[in-house]
């Protein structure tokens, strides 16, 4: 285990983002926190992933020790419309059939929250993402896997939608869930790693 001091805690549950930190060969610790994720009057998306990935880090940071907290928030716009995490299946299939044959926008808001300093490092990253035309019946054989109800916009580029997208412009592990180059940069940026 780490040291107090320079200990690095993920303020998430979210097995995508616990695997993507692994795989950049950080030790972490998860505690996940609870905050209101309700948008405000007149927030932008990116505003709104920015400070509802500050408040998670600080939320956490709080009660917990640690000394670097890290949270993340990803939506997906498409037209305008912010789409969280489908309510039901028929949610599921409104959402995929928005996302057939467009390009959308995946953002995450991250924020690296150093404790002992006060100081903060957060970053809004966007990718775009073209999907293909999908057939109803991929629509419905997707939806049937029970993948999309705890992913915003109701599929995940890693699973079993892989298939669904075209192309994407910018950060892969972004739409994944947290954009690992910029919160590698921002660990190191504040000494947590080396």
């Amino acid at each position: 285990m780490m040291h107090e001091s320079r200990t690095i805690v993920l303020a998430s549950a979210s097995p995508r983002r616990v695997e993507l930190l692994r795989s950049a060969g950080i030790s972490f610790q998860v505690r996940p926190g609870e905050i209101d994720e309700t948008f405000r009057e007149g927030e932008q998306p990116e505003a709104h992933a920015l400070r509802l990935a500050s408040e998670k880090a600080r939320a956490v940071a709080t009660c917990n020790g640690g000394r670097f907290f890290i949270g993340a928030d990803t939506i997906v716009v498409s037209g305008g419309e912010v789409m969280g995490k489908p309510r039901d299946a028929a949610d599921a299939e409104r959402m995929l059939n928005r996302l057939s044959g467009t390009a959308h926008e995946v953002i995450t808001g991250f924020s690296v929250f150093d404790s002992g300093t006060g100081r903060e490092v957060a970053e809004a990253v966007t990718t775009r993402v073209f999907f293909k035309l999908l057939r109803s019946d991929e629509i419905h054989d997707y939806i049937a896997t029970g993948c999309p109800f705890d992913k915003a916009g109701a599929y995940a580029i890693q699973g079993k939608a892989a298939y669904m997208i075209r192309r994407i412009e910018g950060s892969y592990t972004n739409v994944v869930g947290l954009p690992l180059c910029e919160v590698v940069e921002a660990l190191r940026n504040l000494g947590a790693i080396a």
